[in-house]
């Protein structure tokens, strides 16, 4: 039986501005095994980043604002904890690729100091053997001459070496879980195939677990083990990779699948979901998804669906009550 090292129980996270109150993360569970990767996809606005940073309690308060909810990391409720006992495990125990590296690294800092940081912060050595290991670390992703590279500036190296940067930053510490948020969307294809044989490699070398975030099915079905589909700030259906690519249940979740072009039929038109992710301050009265949903039913306007169970899958809709 696998063992549990995340659980996020009815974690809800809030925005508080002049427009209302938006819930970006309202009411989600989910887990994630010792050495397992789970996938969460879903288009741009539907919460996924939220997740992470609630994780990492990184949420900028104010305006937002962690309600309610439970964040289990190995027994510790990550919400009871104070800043002090976070910045502990954050980069150590709980790594985050963010999602723009040439943003996310700072100008003015050499790579190699960058590497360096978390392991003097961290591993409470010296800053000679911080050096050799952030080398190593350099080695282990694959960016040649890492000697000369550890030397240079964030500008200096391409986009792929950027990322290469940015994994090598969250792995040096040795985390037991990695938050990948879309860790390859801004490289081509060759590189993004790169990156997740890397993140496959040293989840395997290391048993670190996963959490990657993607609004590409076709990454997903590369790398995670299980799979949420996030709409709106909900989890509208959990499942295997398996189950999901077989036997997708949500008609959010056919949408998606349905939009992965198929280069095998020419002739087949690329489907679109009509319409846009409602705004968090004014979701609809019932289904979120109900306005953009060629299976919806009168009734899904009023009604808010909860999970059900039903062939393997967790899944969030009226249609199989």
């Amino acid at each position: 039986m696998s063992e549990k090292l995340l659980e996020v129980r009815n974690l809800k996270t809030y925005f508080y501005t002049k427009s209302g109150v938006a819930p970006a993360i309202n009411d989600i569970s989910f887990s994630i095994d010792k050495g397992k990767t789970l996938g969460v996809v879903g288009e741009s606005g539907c919460g996924k980043s939220m997740t992470a940073l609630s994780i990492m309690k990184l949420i900028p308060d104010p305006p937002g604002k962690i309600v309610g909810g439970e964040i289990q990391f190995e027994g510790r409720d990550l919400l009871k904890l104070d800043e002090k006992a976070m910045r502990e495990i954050r980069g150590k125990d709980i790594s985050m690729i963010f999602q723009e590296p040439m943003t996310s690294l700072n100008p003015v800092f050499t790579v190699g100091d960058q590497i360096m940081e978390a392991l003097l912060m961290h591993g409470k050595i010296k800053k000679k053997e911080a050096r050799e290991i952030a080398i190593e670390m350099l080695s282990t992703v694959k960016i040649p001459d890492p000697q000369k590279r550890i030397n240079e500036y964030p500008h200096q190296l391409s986009g792929g070496m950027r990322q290469r940067v940015m994994i090598a930053m969250a792995l040096c510490c040795k985390p037991k879980l990695l938050i990948a948020d879309e860790a390859t969307t801004a490289l081509d294809v060759t590189i993004q195939a790169q990156i997740l044989h890397l993140i496959n490699d040293l989840r395997s070398r290391l048993d670190t677990s996963v959490l990657f975030i993607t609004h590409d099915l076709g990454v997903i079905s590369q790398i995670a083990d299980e799979v949420i589909v996030m709409y709106a700030g909900n989890i509208v259906e959990s499942a295997s990779i398996r189950e999901i690519f077989k036997n997708p249940l949500h008609p959010y979740t056919k949408g998606l699948l349905e939009c992965v072009p198929d280069v095998g039929r020419r002739n087949k038109t690329l489907h679109v979901i009509k319409g846009m992710v409602p705004s968090l301050y004014k979701l609809p009265k019932g289904c979120p998804f109900c306005p953009r949903c060629d299976a919806a039913l009168p009734r899904c306007q009023d009604e808010k669906p909860e999970f059900v169970l039903k062939d393997g899958h967790s899944v969030r809709c009226i249609l199989y009550r």
